[in-house]
């Protein structure tokens, strides 16, 4: 349900689950973070799904059993972030829940214009991750944010590039050709100076 391919540098990370819309099980997190966490030696890594659907989110059966609540959610988030590389989330479609943790982690976000982005944790009876919020409001600000995490909001593609929560919306069949044209001039950087550009922007 994870796939992972590595090409001359570039790790590429697709959710491949679209008969459930991509949610995620726990099991999926774990494979995630770990991933991650061994992407240290990649020199960029682009994040998509297959199907129309980025993810769902928490697979609900799991989320109800304590997956919601979960740390895997933190340590995946955190992974990406730490990352010294360029990292690219091409979301194929609509992004919801906790799986934006994931997407607010990369650097840049790129969006079919079909995508929508939502964040219904408050209906559901819990908490953001912690940091999810707090990327969210360094993108959009704390209003906007609170819009979608206490007004249940469904933000549009257009609207998330509006807002600067994504930073270009790109046709579906130019997503991944427009994903890899963003990491190409990491990938043929030295590793220690895109890594050094990258701790300079945090």
């Amino acid at each position: 349900m994870i796939e992972l391919t590595k090409d001359d540098g570039l790790w590429t990370v697709t959710l491949n689950n679209p008969q459930k819309a991509n949610a995620l099980t726990g099991a999926m997190l774990t494979e995630l973070a770990e991933i991650a966490e061994a992407a240290t030696e990649a020199r960029a890594v682009i994040l998509t799904g297959t199907g129309k659907v980025f993810s769902a989110g928490a697979d609900l059966d799991e989320a109800r059993a304590g997956l919601a609540t979960s740390d895997v959610w933190e340590r995946l988030s955190g992974a990406i972030a730490a990352l010294p590389c360029l990292t690219v989330a091409a979301l194929n479609g609509t992004l919801a829940g906790g799986a934006n943790g994931m997407a607010l982690a990369c650097d840049i976000r790129i969006a079919v214009p079909q995508a929508k982005f939502f964040y219904p944790v408050m209906k559901l009876g819990f908490l953001p991750q912690p940091s999810d919020p707090v990327r969210m409001a360094a993108l959009i600000g704390p209003s906007r944010t609170k819009m979608i995490l206490m007004s249940g909001q469904k933000i549009t593609a257009d609207e998330a590039y509006t807002f600067g929560l994504v930073d270009r919306v790109v046709d579906p069949d130019r997503l991944m050709q427009t994903a890899h044209e963003l990491v190409a001039d990491s990938l043929a950087a030295d590793p220690r100076i895109a890594a050094g550009i990258a701790g300079m922007c945090r």
